[in-house]
């Protein structure tokens, strides 16, 4: 064979290559990198949702004379901000560190117990063989259709017997566990956790909570992060129920907030400020920690 011909096979192999590489950049989407419109919309969204709370910093540093004569607040928020922040702290009407170990205890452990009752139900759900299974599931999913405030006056009556209204039970036991926390971990585990391992650790002698301790609730992790998010947003954030069954003896943050309205004239200014202090938190919570939930959702979808 002649050098020409070794040429112009070597320069054909080169080239069919080279056209695989360029069909295999184009059939796989994950390569290529999002365009200029992606980045505007996201941009768009992200200056959309910050608005809520930017607006926040400035009503919180802004004179309450101007706020209530409609004026157009400063552009950047200032130092007077803080002395909002030290007024709310350190103000004889309100309880704000009580309220704050409050908010802390209904939080995590309403947080806790729904990802880990929420885990065990889902579990069941998903990977478990039982009598009345798909209507248990359904009927579980309905309550979610059900209003809030339609259990409200038997659930204060079944508190008013208890002996627990004024008292933090009455808010973490109704919570414990929910309709949403079940389905989402079903839906997970169903589609996250093979039967082989389920299998494999029973051929190996685990029991059942050994198995779910050991193989479920791992691979549980990422969904029960979210969970475990979402709750303590839910909880740290809710006014509704404690409103009703709690008092100013003994409040959540939320209920401080309501108390800084006086009954003749509202301070927007330190409401904003105090507003913004209890929002703080997620706020913390999200910078730390947001990495790793993404982190540990695309680690769970690539797995599903």
């Amino acid at each position: 064979m002649s050098s020409v011909a070794v040429t112009a096979q070597t320069a054909g192999a080169g080239a069919a290559r080279a056209a695989a590489r360029r069909r295999s950049r184009r059939s796989s989407g994950g390569t290529r990198r999002a365009g200029w419109i992606v980045y505007t919309l996201l941009g768009i969204v992200l200056l959309v949702s910050a608005f809520p709370l930017y607006f926040t910093l400035l009503l919180g540093s802004s004179d309450p004379v101007e706020i209530s004569r409609n004026a157009v607040p400063q552009w950047l928020p200032d130092l007077s901000l803080f002395t909002q922040f030290q007024t709310v702290i350190e103000s004889t009407q309100i309880n704000f560190w009580k309220a704050l170990a409050n908010s802390l205890i209904i939080s995590i452990l309403v947080s806790v117990s729904v990802v880990l009752f929420s885990t065990l139900a889902g579990y069941s759900f998903a990977k478990l063989r039982f009598r009345g299974r798909g209507p248990l599931l359904v009927f579980v999913i309905a309550t979610m259709a059900v209003p809030t405030q339609l259990g409200v006056i038997p659930m204060y009556i079944l508190m008013t017997d208890l002996g627990w209204i004024g008292k933090l039970q009455a808010v973490i036991v109704p919570a414990l566990v929910t309709a949403f926390g079940v389905f989402w971990m079903t839906q997970y585990l169903s589609e996250s956790l093979p039967y082989e391992l389920i299998e494999a650790a029973r051929v190996d002698g685990a029991s059942m909570i050994r198995t779910f301790w050991s193989i479920a609730l791992p691979a549980a992790r990422p969904a029960a992060a979210m969970l475990g998010l979402f709750t303590f947003v839910q909880q740290w954030t809710n006014f509704f129920w404690p409103s009703i069954v709690l008092n100013s003896e003994n409040p959540t943050l939320p209920l401080v907030v309501k108390s800084l309205q006086s009954n003749y004239f509202v301070d927007y200014s330190l409401v904003m400020g105090g507003v913004f202090l209890v929002t703080l938190p997620l706020l913390v919570i999200f910078v730390f920690v947001g990495k790793q939930l993404v982190a540990g959702i695309m680690q769970g979808a690539v797995k599903g």
